[in-house]
């Protein structure tokens, strides 16, 4: 399966929108590219509603002119004044029952598992819906600020716990066990995909899921899962796991002075992946430790 493409594009600011044409044009120019991937942040979420929705609006139709499938994730920027309900049918993402998590097979032999890491947040749902109040409740047992996105106090991994992160619930991790059960009975190798990051050893602890261990805990039962790809970091990163799972922090295209890119493709073999960096993303190979 050669060209699967990556790409961060975190906030909407002028640059971003000439760095996101010059990534189509480039994606379009590859002769056997067989998706791309948004890893979130679609959109600057701190200005009016309707300036949000005509920037998205704007996005996606540029994402539209490539050649191949685009397949997105819901960053924090993008929830600040943009709920689920507005973005979903925007993003045309191929998710099933209200779900915010879905999955994909490009080829027999690889799955790719995209999961919605504000899940469980205190942004994107009402002020009343349950996932509030069950993240609310999670920051205010772990932060002891009664501002939650400042880290006064807190050290080490437990600086994730901010309001601008967010978890991935039960009824998603069991949706998750349930996938790798089936892609170990396929022999399929997984690549699983966030907004957060999923490793304290490759992004700061600032851009973690709140629940990454939960997570990682379901993703090391099964030898199926060879990579996560995430982002929210944007200075990036890249770790191996205890488990030899590659952890891979993709650059953001917010961190790009005019004139430079940050975008990147994906070669995939049996027994690894070597993703090509263009420009401020760094270059990197991924092989597989079984």
């Amino acid at each position: 399966m050669d060209g699967i493409c990556t790409s961060l594009f975190p906030c909407f600011y002028r640059h971003n929108i000439q760095v996101l044409q010059r990534v189509v044009k480039k994606w379009n120019d590859h002769e056997n590219l067989k998706f791309a991937i948004n890893v979130g942040d679609i959109v600057y979420g701190f200005r009016p509603k309707p300036e949000s929705l005509n920037a998205v609006q704007k996005v996606v139709k540029q994402f539209e002119t490539s050649y191949c499938p685009i397949y997105h994730m819901i960053g924090n920027h993008c929830l600040y004044n943009l709920p689920w309900k507005d973005l979903l049918p925007m993003l045309k993402m191929p998710t099933a029952n209200d779900h915010t998590y879905y999955d994909f097979s490009p080829t027999p032999d690889y799955r790719f598992v995209v999961l919605d890491g504000y899940d469980i947040s205190a942004i994107g749902w009402s002020h009343d819906h349950p996932k509030t109040m069950e993240a609310l409740k999670i920051l205010q047992e772990k932060n002891p600020n009664s501002e939650k996105n400042i880290l006064v106090g807190m050290v080490g991994v437990e600086r994730r716990f901010l309001m601008f992160n967010g978890a991935i619930g039960k009824e998603q991790l069991e949706w998750l066990d349930k996938i790798l059960q089936v892609s170990t009975k396929h022999e399929e190798k997984v690549v699983v995909c966030c907004h957060m990051a999923l490793d304290p050893g490759a992004a700061g602890y600032e851009a973690l899921c709140c629940n990454y261990d939960e997570v990682m805990e379901v993703i090391h039962r099964y030898k199926c899962v060879k990579a996560c790809i995430t982002g929210h970091d944007h200075k990036g990163g890249r770790s191996i796991d205890s488990h030899g799972v590659h952890q891979q922090v993709l650059e953001a295209a917010l961190e790009c002075p005019p004139g430079s890119d940050v975008f990147g493709y994906i070669d995939a073999y049996p027994d690894k992946l070597s993703l090509f960096g263009t420009d401020r993303m760094a270059s990197t190979e991924m092989v597989f430790n079984s």
